[in-house]
This record gives C-alpha cells, sequence and structure tokens, in this order.
C-alpha cells in the first residue's frame, strides 16, 4: 500500500463485495419523465412509498422530482445529461455549478433528499454515438469528484456511468472483453470507479436481443429454462441475463478488475409497440429477473453474488420519448402513464402485487374519434399532425391497437390529440371530422386513454441546467461567448 487512503479505498471494496455476497442486492426503479400527461411528483413519490419501492433511478436532476423525494429516505441516484458532458469535462466552475444546484442544494438542506449516486452521462459508449461523448466521460468525471470533494460530498455521492451492454462484446461469456475502441476509457473509468469505492452500472435488455435478432431463441430470453443454453466450458447459461452479466465480468477481470461490484441501471421488458412486447411477455420477465436474482444464486462466474442493485425500467409509460430504437420505446413502464398497475409483479419489497397510483385526478370521461357522418377521405393530413404531436405507437405492427381498422385508427389519433390537448373543444375539429362521444371507444386491450389532471408539462430542467452553467462560466471569466 502506498498511503492510508488505498487501503481505506480496498476496505470499502471489500465490504461492498462482502454485502453482495451476502445477497443484499435491491430493486429499485427507474422513473423517467418524458410525458405528456406526466404525473405531478407528489402522486408519483406517493406511488413508490405505497409500494415501498426505496431506490430510484433519474435521468436528469428536475427540480420538481427531487424536492418530491425530500424527507422521503428514498435513495436516488440522479443522472446528467449525454449534453452536459462537454461543458462540465472542459471547466471545474461548470461542475462546481452543477454540483452546487443539483447535489449541494438537496443532500445539505432539510428535510434531504438522500443522493447516493450521479449518473455521469447515459449510454455515452452506445455504438450508434459514433464516438460524440466518449473523450469527454473520464474528464468530466475528473472534474465533477474535486467538486464532490470540495462541497464535502465525497464520501456520500459516488459517481458512475451507466454503460449499454454493447460496451463489451463475446461468443462466449468467459472470451468477454470490451470492444477495442473502448478498452483504454474504459480502463480508466474502472479505475477510478474502484479507486472511489463506486460500481460498474450497466444496462442489460435480452428484449433487445430477441427483438433485433430474428434467430435468438425465444425461451433464452426468459428464467423459465431454455432448449438452447449456451454451453461455454464448464459453465451452462439458461438465460439471456446471466450470459450477457457474465461477459461483463469477464471483460472486468481482463482488465484486472475481477471483484468490481456491478449494479444493473436498466432491466425489463415493454408491454407494447412490438411483436413480444406484452403484458404476458413482460410479467413472465420481470417476475422471473425478480425471483432469480433474490434467489442469491448468482452467475456461473460468479456464484452467489447477484448484482449489488437492480433499477428495473421503468416505473411509468413515457409517450413522449424517441421511438428510433422502436415503437415500444414509450411502453416499458410496469405502470402505465397515470400510475395504474399493468399485471400482476411482487417486487419482493413487503408490498405484495403492485398497489396503483392514489388520488388521481382524470379529465372527463369524454374522447375525440372521426365523425361517422362524415367524408374521411380527406383525413390523411389531419391523421399525420396528430401523430406527429400524440403517441399513435400502438398502432404500429405488434401494438395493441393495431387491428381496429382505419376509422379505429383515425379516432385513436384523434383522442391522443384530443387528450393531450386536456380535452379542448377546438382540438377535436379537424375540420369536422371529428366528434367527441361520452361512450368509450376502447376496444378489447386498445384503451383509448383519458388524460389526467394532476399532471405537470414534460420537465425543461436540461435547458434550464445548461444555461444555469453557461452563466456562471460567462461570470467566472471562462468563456465569452457560447452558441
Amino acid at each position: 500500500m502506498k498511503n492510508w487512503k488505498e487501503l481505506v479505498v480496498l476496505l470499502i471494496g471489500i465490504v461492498m463485495v462482502v454485502l453482495v455476497k451476502k445477497g443484499e442486492a435491491a430493486i429499485g426503479v427507474n422513473w423517467g419523465t418524458l410525458s405528456q400527461h406526466r404525473l405531478s411528483a407528489t402522486t408519483v413519490v406517493d406511488l413508490l412509498k405505497q409500494n415501498k419501492i426505496s431506490k430510484v433511478k433519474l435521468f436528469d436532476a428536475d427540480p420538481e422530482v427531487l424536492n418530491g423525494l425530500r424527507g422521503t429516505h428514498i435513495q436516488v441516484m440522479v443522472g446528467i445529461p449525454n449534453e452536459f458532458l462537454s461543458i462540465i469535462s472542459s471547466s471545474i466552475p461548470a461542475a462546481d455549478s452543477w454540483v452546487h444546484h443539483n447535489l449541494s442544494a438537496y443532500v445539505s438542506t432539510n428535510p434531504s433528499v438522500d443522493i447516493r449516486y450521479v449518473a455521469v452521462g447515459n449510454e455515452p459508449f452506445l455504438s450508434s454515438y459514433s464516438g460524440q461523448f466518449q473523450s469527454y466521460v473520464v474528464p468530466a468525471l475528473l472534474n465533477l469528484q474535486q467538486s464532490l470533494v470540495k462541497s464535502n460530498l465525497a464520501s456520500t455521492v459516488k459517481l458512475v456511468v451507466p454503460c449499454n451492454a454493447d460496451a463489451y462484446e463475446s461468443s462466449l461469456p468467459s472470451q468477454g472483453a470490451f470492444r477495442s475502441d473502448l478498452t483504454q476509457i474504459i480502463t480508466q473509468l474502472v479505475s477510478f470507479l474502484n479507486s472511489n469505492a463506486a460500481p460498474f452500472v450497466v444496462n442489460i435488455y435480452p428484449f433487445l436481443s430477441l427483438y433485433g435478432n430474428s434467430d435468438f431463441p425465444q425461451d433464452y430470453a426468459f428464467f423459465a429454462g431454455t432448449n438452447h443454453p449456451v454451453i461455454d466450458g464448464p459453465n451452462v447459461y439458461y438465460n439471456a441475463f446471466d450470459g450477457n452479466y457474465d461477459t461483463l465480468v469477464a471483460a472486468l477481470s481482463r482488465i484486472g478488475y475481477a471483484q468490481m461490484p456491478i449494479v444493473i441501471g436498466e432491466v425489463g421488458w415493454p408491454t407494447d409497440g412490438a411483436i413480444g412486447a406484452n403484458l404476458t411477455a413482460a410479467r413472465a420477465f420481470n417476475q422471473g429477473l425478480i425471483n432469480h436474482v433474490l434467489s442469491n444464486k448468482g452467475t456461473p462466474l460468479r456464484p452467489g453474488v447477484p448484482p449489488l442493485d437492480i433499477y428495473l425500467f421503468g416505473l411509468l409509460d413515457e409517450d413522449s420519448k424517441s421511438t428510433l430504437p422502436g415503437n415500444f420505446e414509450r411502453h416499458w413502464g410496469i405502470f402505465s402513464f397515470d400510475g395504474q398497475a399493468k399485471y400482476q409483479l411482487n417486487l419482493a419489497l413487503g408490498s405484495g402485487s403492485l398497489k396503483n397510483a392514489k388520488d388521481v385526478s382524470y379529465l372527463p370521461s369524454r374522447w375525440c374519434i372521426a365523425n361517422p357522418s362524415k367524408d374521411l377521405s380527406s383525413v390523411s393530413n389531419h391523421f399525420k399532425l396528430a401523430c406527429s404531436v400524440a403517441d399513435c405507437t400502438t398502432l404500429n405492427y405488434g401494438g395493441s391497437c393495431n387491428g381496429i381498422g382505419v376509422k379505429g385508427n383515425i379516432s385513436f389519433a384523434f383522442n391522443s390529440y384530443y387528450q393531450m390537448q386536456k380535452q379542448n373543444v377546438r382540438s377535436c375539429d379537424f375540420d369536422g371530422l371529428g366528434v367527441v362521444t361520452f361512450l368509450d371507444p376502447s376496444v378489447g386491450e386498445c384503451r383509448f386513454l383519458v388524460g389526467v389532471t394532476n399532471s405537470t408539462t414534460s420537465s425543461s430542467h436540461g435547458f434550464s441546467g445548461k444555461w444555469m452553467i453557461i452563466w456562471t462560466l460567462i461570470f467566472s471569466g471562462s468563456i465569452v461567448i457560447l452558441l
């Protein structure tokens, strides 16, 4: 040991590994807020408490959300969007500003928010980003760590970087290795995490493996056994989660960090928007995952050592998320947008089956549909307009509303737009092609929603937070103009 600090870091790392070996894995959730029908933070926090969910992962530092979490003792991982990394990596004043406004303002006040982690970026090494954020990650970490030290938060708040599973690769788990273009930067990252007693955070999605590969064995994505196990020397893998997890374990071992604690930052199964995305499959996957992890069996490369924590993705549906990966992106929630449980799920947190959100206030029970007395031959532009603003993803192939016919599709689009506009009477006009009805037009599993009144608009914190940093830089003299 070079000094006592190295000894302390080593001892903390040993304690973390011991805790994991004792089966202390905990179930948390990702709370995303990209929704046109966003419930108030008070309603969502009450939903978390009802279901005894004690860990939550956020994708930004939304003031409403963080204020809602004050005094709850819910452990929080707060996020820094990738777009902030460039500024923070190049300026210590910017890092200081972010820590001051988004950590100290909540951790050091009473009642406080129990912030345990800061996620520096979200999957910044994703291959589809073509290296856009890679060079910023380590410098941002170093600047933020200095800021944490100056704010006396370094001992309680740990910096992590959620990575997508495409950061590593192998045909067999035991041969796992980080992508060649990432080996150097991942080694630097893991060294930083290890020296600060922080875990490696990874997002694992067996659904995406199934969705993107027609040859992927469906039963291998779940936890009920498979006819297509992966044989890797003496080890046999019966589910994709274990195989993916051990590929990461092997990759970490390859760069000298075999005992690095691992947190699953995102894992889940969508309920709509694609073939295979449905309620039955989502329940089977999530319940199987929870039971599997909490059984403390571990994996072949880490027997008896489950992940440190697992954050299900996600808490609520988000109808404003990008659909570039697929229409299923807006349907990952274990709860629908209004906080109602989609299916029975036992989180093993002592609350039994999921409890619905309380005191949700809905708009009146009325819907906007295609006017049955009108010629709809000119409806195309109105349909496109409605769906360009509102969420129509369930109408597409594999979606729950895919089979409701042309008029049904038009009505669904009109209603989605109408509810998003808080049932403003003019929003159901569509040049006379829409009409308001008081009869629920839902068909089978295709739900025509009614909006909620106790909601807030989608977060603008990403914008305002960025400008807070920019103004700090201006006043500190670090920059003159930032375009």
